[in-house]
């Protein structure tokens, strides 16, 4: 029964990934809707909406109590950098394929551990670095056998990830004290991303999308593939709290990597960007180093638990000889 609830938590996590990097790839080359800033507003009012209905009419999760304080010196920052990332993997969407633009987003955990040493200034064992090795090979093959390579995009992609790195850390920083899951963290962070992100919307693209309007073919199918994507964006966050419960790290490490490349599998079948030999080999390389990167932290995690479990039996081992020590014995002669 779990492994089927596994299952299905998995592949409604896949579903919903897939369809909402297609549908945005969608808008921006068969729509003609070339709009990142607009899309991405869409995605944060739909989830703002989509987590408000969630928490306080369906109660699926309990809501967290933030003090006003903490929203704007903890969560805002967050949200603004929760806003950048979105906003700079729809921009890449616009210039480079889906498949470049998964493979670059695969660096990721080589941007976040090289944060955490530059400015956060943490230490890391020798195999973490050793294991982000094949990582950043396999994105070097990619980015030079890419086919379809645009400077634009790919530096779109790459501050990404710097921002999903950023995020990341301060999530466990910020947040620290409040435990936070999926559908939580979206209700606090997307109406201040939305927040942010109106203005500039309104004022470099508001002249462009309504010219669009008065101007595209199939105006209400278009709109609603628009809004469509924004839903499946919140149910995308949505799923990913329902796999984190049904999975372990392990499986959702390997799962996570799986995701993309069926992404990247589903995204050449439907636009049929040219993919040649070596930048394969170096998507499968790069996702191949995800998968040891999530196996060496998950190895050295449970070293870590071992080693506190044995510290603390240790410990308590030498208190109670202390304590033995300072019974007298029964037999003791005075």
């Amino acid at each position: 029964m779990e492994e089927w609830r596994a299952a299905v938590a998995v592949a409604q996590w896949w579903c919903f990934n897939v369809a909402v990097i297609v549908m945005n790839k969608w808008i921006f080359q068969k729509l003609d809707f070339t709009f990142p800033l607009s899309v991405s507003c869409v995605h944060f009012i739909c989830s703002a909406v989509g987590s408000g209905i969630a928490i306080r009419v369906l109660k699926v999760k309990p809501l967290i109590q933030v003090n006003g304080h903490d929203r704007w010196t903890r969560i805002f920052p967050m949200s603004f950098v929760f806003c950048i990332n979105i906003v700079l993997g729809n921009v890449s969407l616009r210039y480079i394929p889906v498949s470049f633009m998964q493979t670059i987003k695969s660096f990721t955990p080589a941007t976040t551990v090289f944060l955490q040493w530059l400015v956060w200034r943490k230490s890391f064992d020798q195999r973490i670095w050793w294991s982000l090795v094949p990582i950043v090979g396999g994105i070097l093959l990619t980015s030079v056998t890419e086919l379809s390579f645009n400077v634009f995009g790919f530096c779109a992609a790459f501050f990404g990830c710097l921002a999903t790195s950023t995020k990341t850390i301060l999530a466990e920083t910020l947040l620290h004290g409040y435990k936070f899951d999926s559908i939580n963290t979206v209700y606090y962070m997307a109406p201040f991303a939305t927040m942010i992100l109106a203005a500039p919307a309104l004022l470099l693209e508001g002249p462009g999308v309504l010219n669009w309007v008065q101007t595209h073919d199939a105006i209400y199918s278009s709109l609603f593939i628009i809004f469509s994507s924004g839903i499946f964006a919140f149910c995308l966050n949505f799923s990913i709290f329902y796999v984190i419960h049904s999975t372990t790290a392990v499986t959702f490490n390997v799962a996570g990597n799986m995701k993309v490349a069926v992404a990247i599998m589903v995204s050449w079948l439907i636009f049929r960007n040219p993919i040649s030999i070596l930048n394969a080999i170096g998507c499968a390389i790069t996702l191949l180093g995800c998968t040891f990167y999530g196996y060496v932290r998950h190895k050295l995690s449970q070293s870590q638990s071992q080693d506190a479990a044995v510290g603390k039996f240790v410990d308590n081992s030498l208190r109670m000889s202390g304590k033995l020590e300072m019974l007298p014995l029964v037999n003791d002669k005075k």
